[in-house]
């Protein structure tokens, strides 16, 4: 999550929207919706909002006939309502659920294009690399596999994305067969980038990544859920008569309850990477010693699970975890 081009939408981009509905109506629920959008797209950088978002912030609404409702029509008043509490939905559901998207609006290529040492030697080995036969030259149509190789993470947009990076590679003759040097490679290349930073400075390019945050608010949600919390404290209670040898403590039985779960509960799973592996080391280090030795009764380890459970949600919080769905 270095990258400066990764943003997370949680919601919070949402609190200076625009609400006002500029006529008297009366409006229809789709008016209402398409407003809506175009209004949430223009605070998350343009992006176009997933169908599953629009439609899980409509189902927040509690709307009983989502058709009926397209279709109903409703005084300014009542539509200024609906507005605010549909874009509130969203920003909730990017709350409960962020999404992750790269923001290419050519600050990346513009911090490369100054430092004249950095982009010396990102020239040299991009050159180096498409340089396959080591004849020290290139043709100059190798233009474009070197933007695919520079990709996101610096900054260069996908073609199938920013078709206009093709117009770029035409303007200064890319796409041609005549061959290049290192140096004539390097100052192709700076003039392709130069153009492309000042088009995405005009045009951002916006796409969701394929990232899970794993923030406790699915934890949180079922801490508060009475019935559904109970539930699973009974399943956690269980693993106490049937813990495989080895697993005598209490917190360590809960632990491989937990991470056996992780997905149903919210929590990330134990085997993502290090980090989460000290996070579960830091939650259970909190728990006292002197209950694992001990004989608890059941309320006592429901007690112990959901301190536990809590623990995480704090935790995760302060410090969620970036999941890579790829």
């Amino acid at each position: 999550m270095s990258d400066g081009t990764l943003q997370v939408l949680d919601g919070t981009h949402l609190r200076g929207v625009d609400l006002s509905l500029g006529d008297d109506g009366p409006f229809t629920g789709a008016n209402i919706l398409d407003i809506a959008h175009s209004r949430a797209s223009s605070s998350l950088f343009g992006l176009s909002l997933p169908d599953y978002l629009k439609a899980s912030a409509l189902t927040r609404l509690r709307t009983p006939d989502a058709d009926a409702f397209r279709s109903a029509e409703y005084t300014a008043d009542k539509a200024s309502e609906i507005l605010r509490d549909y874009i509130s939905a969203i920003a909730n559901e990017l709350k409960d659920n962020p999404l992750v998207v790269s923001v290419l609006d050519g600050s990346t290529l513009r911090l490369l294009l100054e430092d004249e040492d950095d982009f010396a030697m990102l020239a040299e080995n991009l050159f180096t690399d498409l340089d396959v036969e080591d004849k020290g030259k290139i043709s100059k149509s190798e233009i474009r596999n070197a933007l695919v190789q520079m990709g996101v993470e610096m900054g260069v947009p996908p073609f199938s994305e920013f078709p206009q990076l093709n117009d770029l590679l035409k303007k200064h003759g890319a796409d041609g067969e005549e061959k290049l040097g290192q140096a004539q490679f390097a100052q192709l290349l700076q003039s392709v980038l130069q153009d492309l930073e000042e088009e995405l400075s005009k045009q951002n390019v916006v796409s969701i990544q394929n990232i899970r945050i794993i923030n406790g608010c699915k934890l949180r949600q079922l801490l508060a859920n009475e019935q559904e919390l109970n539930t699973i404290v009974e399943k956690a209670l269980l693993e106490k008569p049937e813990a495989k040898d080895g697993l005598v403590g209490n917190t360590e039985i809960i632990r491989s309850f937990l991470e056996r779960n992780a997905k149903e509960l919210g929590l990330p799973p134990a085997q993502a990477d290090n980090a989460v592996v000290l996070l579960y080391d830091a939650v259970f280090a909190e728990i006292t010693k002197e209950k694992d030795g001990a004989e608890l009764d059941k309320e006592e380890l429901a007690k112990l699970v959901k301190n536990i459970l809590e623990k995480f949600a704090e935790q995760l919080e302060v410090n969620p975890v970036y999941q890579d769905l790829a």
